[in-house]
């Protein structure tokens, strides 16, 4: 993933975690518009979550965003 999207991802889960607590889950859906306006950044991110990294359709944000802050 580049480094706009993950930069994204981390801004999103610390905005959810700081409303909403540490025990907030999201989907990623949460990083992208109601509309599909970037099919192949929608498809890049949808296989790191489901295929590299199992993920559940929900996980916790403070999850996700360790994961991508650790990402290699």
């Amino acid at each position: 993933m580049n480094e706009n999207i993950i930069q994204k991802i981390i801004t999103i889960c610390d905005e959810k975690i700081e409303k909403k607590g540490e025990n907030v889950g999201l989907s990623f859906y949460a990083f992208f518009a109601n509309k599909n306006d970037n099919p192949k950044l929608l498809l890049e991110v949808a296989e790191w979550w489901i295929m590299e990294h199992k993920l559940d359709h929900f996980e916790k944000a403070v999850k996700i965003k360790n994961l991508v802050q650790n990402k290699p």
